[in-house]
């Protein structure tokens, strides 16, 4: 699974070598201090992300940020992230596996209701680069097949690779199938079910993070995280930043004022 310092830490991963298109590439990053931008040109796949026109930072000109939540399972806090952002009049994206669709289509249902986007986190939650061409595309038809049962919607746009694990095929067998891949340029160690550290501890790690055109990771099973959502957003306002949607950014895009 997965929905969230200019220091040299990042989310590194031991790299998996093969050639060409099937090298094996975990998703990492030089994290934000003092709102400069974070980087992924260490490591080493930068012309991949850009090559395929998937998403790591968003609108750098303004101070936009774009909250993301991962949705492998249901921890009992997805209601209160969703109540917060009605409250707060938030947009989301909420990127959801077969397993979420089937244990919760209320949720699913309620997301689209409430105008957030629902994007693919794949049906299995696999390393997809150990599948062929025809397996991606099934496990990316299923999920977004299961939504448009739920709700309707028959156009899903946005994926995130599971398990942040990818390589050049991965991303260009996605981009015809007409996604975007959207990765993130903030987030944290906030998976671990049984290693939460409190709600002041998440709105620290977040905050310490922030820049503009944050594509925000945030993982919903984490209770640290539902506490600190709605100061979260107050503060994060406070300093002058606005939430905005994937869908505004990748209008922008179009147009050309995404430019840092």
């Amino acid at each position: 699974m997965v929905l969230l310092l200019c220091t040299t830490t990042q989310f590194s991963y031991e790299k998996v070598s093969a050639a060409g298109q099937d090298k094996t590439q975990h998703f990492g990053f030089k994290r934000s201090i003092n709102e400069k931008l974070p980087s992924i040109q260490e490591e080493g796949f930068a012309d991949i992300i850009e090559k395929n026109e998937a998403l790591f930072l968003g609108n750098t000109s303004k101070k936009a940020l774009y909250l993301t939540f991962d949705n492998g399972y249901e921890n009992g806090f997805t209601a209160p992230i969703l109540d917060v952002l009605r409250e707060k009049q938030v947009p989301a994206a909420f990127f959801v596996t077969g397993h979420y669709i089937q244990d919760q289509p209320e949720l699913i249902k309620r997301m689209a209701k409430e105008g957030h986007i629902i994007g693919n986190h794949s049906w299995s939650h696999p390393d997809m680069t150990t599948m062929s061409n025809d397996q991606i595309r099934q496990e990316l038809a299923k999920v977004k097949e299961g939504v448009a049962q739920l709700t309707g919607q028959s156009i899903m746009n946005y994926l995130r690779p599971p398990r942040g694990i990818f390589n050049d095929r991965v991303l260009a067998i996605s981009h015809e199938e007409g996604y975007i891949s959207a990765f993130w340029s903030l987030a944290y160690k906030d998976w671990e079910v049984n290693k939460q550290r409190g709600a002041d501890y998440a709105y620290q790690q977040v905050m310490k993070q922030l820049h503009p055109g944050s594509i925000m990771l945030i993982h919903s099973v984490s209770s640290d995280n539902a506490g600190a959502l709605a100061r979260i957003i107050d503060d994060a306002r406070a300093k002058g930043y606005t939430f905005e949607s994937l869908d505004q950014l990748m209008a922008e895009r179009l147009l050309g004022n995404t430019l840092p």
